[in-house]
Order: structure tokens, then C-alpha cells, then sequence
């Protein structure tokens, strides 16, 4: 059972918070992260590139030139994949590259992201941040008290609100990703260097992937 020093937003020791081991202390299989963040970032894909078939290339009511005497190849349409301007053979077409992963290992999977960021002492659990009015320099100053450059930080749904103090004084900041316990994805928590669970989102969280 991991218990880890909890900080305020000065970062100075505020207590000790327990971390329950089947969050943060799963055995990391790289071969399921691997997995779970392809799928992630599969189904970002737009997959709207699109080439034209010869059914779709304009022109071919003409046959390009006669039958016979030229000494070139016969040709009975200048769409044709072999002709310039022609169509294309098995270009790329519409489509959808998501694929299934199911529901436990994509949760498993984040348990793994989480105790690997927590072995690599890169998860830190703050008390609160409390700001005094929605503006980017007041995180900028937490941020730099906490010593966050690439940071995702986790708050609760009530701080983490789109329309929150909180989550509008730090959507400026390069690098600084704030998030509600119900968003947080394995590929974020792996493309982050620090991770930040702040107290109160810290049982909606475990209460998630429990």
C-alpha cells in the first residue's frame, strides 16, 4: 500500500494521503500500454484522404488517339491508372481506423500508466489549488511553486469544470493539461512528464478504476 507525501499549492508538506495498490501498484505490461495508446491515437485519424478511381476522374468519352499506326499501346480512355491525368490503382479511399479494445483492458491500462508515474516518483498528490480569480498568472505561479513544466493535472468535477477558475486559468499554459477524473486516458498520462491528482479528485479517480 503506497502512501506518498501530499503538498499544498506551495509545495509544502500538507500530510500523507494512502494510494490504493490495485490503482497504483499494478505490474506494468508495456505490450498492453503499447496497445491501448495505438488505439487512442488510431481513432484521432480523420481517415478522409481520398484518391479518384478511374470511375471518378473526368474525361474518357474520347478515345485518346487512333487504333492503329502510331506505335504506342492501344488506349481506349485517357482515365486510365497508365494514362497522365488518369485514375489511381488502389489509392487511398475513406475509412474508419479505430478498433475495439475492450472495456477492462483499456482500464487496466491505465492503472499501469498511473503506477509506472508513481514508481518513477513522477506523480505528485496535491491538497487544493485555490486562485483568487480566473487568470493565467495565478496558475503560472502555483505551476512554477509545484515545479510543473509538462504536467497533466487532475481535478475534481467541481474544479475542473470547463467553465471553473481553475480550468480557465490554465488552458493558456503551455504544457499544462487539466483534466476531470472521467477524462484521463493512458495516452495523456503517458505524454506527460509529471502527473498532479489534486486531493479531491483523488476517490473519484480510484473510484473509477476500482
Amino acid at each position: 500500500m503506497a502512501v506518498v507525501t501530499m503538498y499544498d499549492q506551495d509545495k509544502k508538506e500538507a500530510g500523507e494521503v494512502t494510494l490504493a495498490p490495485e490503482v497504483f501498484e499494478v505490474e506494468v505490461r508495456p505490450e498492453i500500454l503499447n496497445f491501448v495508446v495505438r488505439a487512442y491515437r488510431a481513432a484521432l485519424r480523420a481517415g478522409t484522404h481520398s484518391a479518384k478511381t478511374r470511375a471518378f476522374v473526368s474525361g474518357g468519352g474520347k478515345k485518346p488517339f487512333k487504333q492503329k499506326g502510331t506505335g504506342n499501346a492501344r488506349e481506349g480512355s485517357n482515365r486510365s491508372p497508365i494514362m497522365r491525368g488518369g485514375a489511381i490503382i488502389f489509392g487511398p479511399r475513406p475509412r474508419d481506423y479505430s478498433f475495439k479494445v475492450n472495456r477492462k483492458v483499456r482500464a487496466l491500462a491505465l492503472r499501469m500508466a498511473l503506477s509506472s508515474r508513481l514508481a518513477d516518483k513522477d506523480l505528485m498528490v496535491v491538497k487544493g489549488i485555490t486562485l483568487p480569480e480566473a487568470k493565467t498568472r495565478h496558475f503560472a505561479s502555483v505551476a512554477g511553486s509545484l515545479g510543473l513544466s509538462k504536467a497533466l493535472v487532475v481535478a475534481s468535477p467541481e474544479d475542473g469544470a470547463a467553465g471553473g477558475v481553475l480550468a480557465r486559468s490554465a488552458r493558456n499554459i503551455p504544457g499544462i493539461t487539466l483534466v476531470t477524473p472521467d477524462a484521463v486516458n493512458v495516452y495523456e498520462v503517458l505524454n506527460h512528464k509529471q502527473i498532479v491528482v489534486l486531493e479531491g479528485a483523488l476517490p473519484h479517480l480510484e473510484a473509477r478504476l476500482k
